[in-house]
């Protein structure tokens, strides 16, 4: 039995990874990233990726990553003969100079399955930046699984809610979307979808939403990089799965046009 290699191409800033050159992101604690699914050569969204690297580049390490130096080294790492691929882009910084390490896996989607999802009391440090050194929401990932549900659920002490723990969330009372308002990342699929279901006719809003407050909405679902899948639960709360609603997400969502990398 043959096992699929976990990484079929790593590149730091374009060449081949050695082992010295690896040591930096194998010890270092600071950097960031952006995941993303390649399609026939095409991103969805790749401006929102480039400049969330960028900002996040700024802020930590006090320098600009230009957008199509990046999207150089995408394109170098895929060369003529990937065009279907999940595509990871991390930066970490020696003596102060941006690294960028593109890795290559094959393409994944989100299982369109329900999800049931375990509130937790975990909030990410530093929500707006997309860093590495995840390890409270992946193992609270685990321990939701564990105990049968699909993943967790970040939530605040007084129960506000922020985001998933790979994911961002969204619910609907049956006449508008409301994303929670509350510290998370702004992850791209929801930037996407978010003025595209505005445009399509169905208001959206940025609101707080407590786990209290979760009897008042019908459905909700989540997004992230991997697609959209609609949430039949969280904790003891049951959700309808509208099939209405999430063919107006799905459809924003496919609308948004892909970019060649």
């Amino acid at each position: 039995m043959t096992t699929p290699a976990l990484v079929q191409r790593l590149e730091i800033d374009g060449r081949a990874a050695t082992a010295d050159r690896l040591l930096l992101p194998a010890l270092g604690a600071v950097g960031h990233f952006t995941a993303m699914q390649v399609r026939g050569g095409a991103v969805q969204g790749l401006a929102l990726h480039l400049a969330r690297l960028d900002a996040a580049t700024r802020e930590l390490f006090d320098h600009d990553l230009d957008g199509e130096y990046v999207r150089g080294l995408i394109r170098h790492v895929l060369r003529d003969d990937i065009t279907e691929a999940s595509v990871r882009v991390l930066v970490h910084a020696s003596d102060g100079e941006p690294t960028v390490m593109v890795t290559v896996r094959a393409p994944g989607r989100m299982p369109a399955d329900p999800q049931a999802l375990q509130s937790v009391p975990y909030l990410r440090p530093f929500p707006h930046i997309k860093h590495l050194g995840g390890f409270g929401q992946a193992r609270y990932g685990d321990l939701a699984r564990r105990a049968g549900f699909d993943d967790a659920l970040l939530t605040g002490p007084d129960g506000t809610i922020s985001e998933g723990a790979v994911t961002n969330i969204a619910f609907y009372d049956g006449t508008e979307v409301v994303w929670p308002d509350a510290p998370c990342l702004a992850g791209i699929t929801m930037q996407l979808i978010e003025p595209r279901l505005a445009d399509a006719g169905l208001p959206t809003r940025r609101g707080p939403v407590t786990l209290a407050d979760l009897p008042a909405y019908t459905s909700a679902f989540v997004t992230n990089a991997r697609g959209i899948a609609p949430v039949r639960r969280i904790d003891g709360t049951e959700f309808t799965v509208d099939a209405k609603l999430m063919r107006a997400v799905t459809e924003a969502y496919e609308s948004a046009p892909w970019d060649v990398v």
